[in-house]
């Protein structure tokens, strides 16, 4: 997009003074001058808000409830909202558990009953977060605490993670997934709409589709979370729910239950990770510990692998071991490895590169 050019309060009441005639008195002080430079100094401001509103005009400019409009009026696509994280929670004692029953963990995240349920000495309950997004997501044994007394009720602990919580869609996947919408058209179940359909759902971060993986008439969906890791199977199951429901024995599978068209059979999957294993000295700037700088460097690793998830094929041993060097506190390295090895690490079409043993030292 060409850039719109502002012009100076000088060279606006320099283009004015040269269409005026040079039988009117024009020098500095006279009131022919004063007011071509009152006008000059508001024109300016005008000048300033048309910029404002030309690169409006470029979507990468858009953020927040400006971009939420913009991709709505143009494309009808909608943010994805966040999703409450779920999961199972053990209750015991005698009792009953309603709908909207609170439970907390010790850092204080709330989760609530969404069914009502006759607890006997033990008893299992569906809940989910009352806030929604990935906060919410936490480890076995986390919810413990009952805020409000429930009569009856002594103990309750949730004996698996809580998982299927994501935040709301980010500025940057919204703005790709409308890219997509507008640089590669999707029609009569083309790959491109199956990246569409795979998007739109809550949680799923990206898509890789494979036509005819399985014979004719066949697709495979891969897919990785918000997180840009493999998927949970509850985001599997909502994926192939919504492209094509296999239902009861497979009764509707390629049926165009779904979003595909008939006779179109779609198995959705997630990618299969690829661990990667960091082992690193570093040089460390005086008054750091690297008890406090290894959580740093963990979430720096993260973050590379976020960005190149389902968008390159190899892990870089050049820019991986170069992020680290943007934490405070690291000097250098001296000796860095990857999987044991100073090379970059090839990634497969339906894999994804997840962090995993970080083994730091000071030299």
């Amino acid at each position: 997009m060409i850039e719109y050019k502002v012009p100076t309060i000088d060279e606006i009441e320099e283009e004015m003074l040269n269409n005026i005639s040079d039988d009117y008195v024009k020098d500095i002080g006279t009131f022919t001058r004063d007011m071509i430079r009152t006008y000059a100094i508001e024109s300016h401001k005008f000048e300033k808000k048309l910029e404002e509103y030309y690169k409006k005009l470029d979507i990468y400019n858009l953020i927040g409830n400006e971009l939420t409009k913009f991709v709505e009026q143009r494309k009808g696509l909608h943010r994805k909202s966040a999703n409450p994280a779920k999961g199972v929670l053990t209750v015991e004692g005698t009792g009953v558990i309603k709908i909207g029953d609170v439970f907390e963990t010790a850092s204080g995240n709330r989760y609530k009953a969404i069914e009502e349920v006759v607890i006997n000495k033990v008893g299992a309950v569906n809940i989910e977060a009352i806030e929604p997004g990935s906060t919410g997501n936490v480890g076995a044994n986390s919810i413990v605490f009952i805020p409000v007394t429930i009569q009856g009720i002594s103990k309750v602990t949730n004996k698996a993670q809580l998982i299927d919580g994501y935040d709301e869609e980010t500025d940057d996947s919204l703005r790709e997934r409308y890219l997509i919408e507008i640089q590669k058209p999707a029609t009569s179940g083309n790959v491109y709409h199956y990246m569409q359909w795979g998007r739109e759902v809550v949680g799923v971060g990206d898509v890789r589709v494979f036509p005819l993986w399985n014979g004719n008439n066949t697709v495979q969906i891969v897919i990785i979370d918000d997180n840009k890791v493999i998927a949970n199977q509850e985001l599997i199951n909502r994926v192939q729910e919504y492209i094509d429901p296999k239902g009861a024995n497979n009764s509707t599978w390629g049926t165009g239950s779904g979003a595909a068209p008939i006779g179109a059979y779609c198995t959705v999957s997630t990618a299969i990770a690829k661990t990667i294993n960091i082992d690193c000295e570093l040089v460390l700037e005086k008054g750091y510990e690297l008890d406090s700088i290894k959580p740093l460097i963990e979430d720096e690793l993260k973050r590379y692998l976020k960005s190149i998830a389902f968008k390159k094929n190899s892990v870089s041993y050049a820019l991986l071991s170069s992020w680290i060097l943007n934490i405070d506190g690291v000097q250098e390295w001296t000796t860095f490895t990857i999987n044991g090895n100073q090379e970059n690490i090839k990634i497969e079409e339906k894999e994804v590169a997840v962090l995993g043993s970080v083994n730091l030292s000071v030299s």
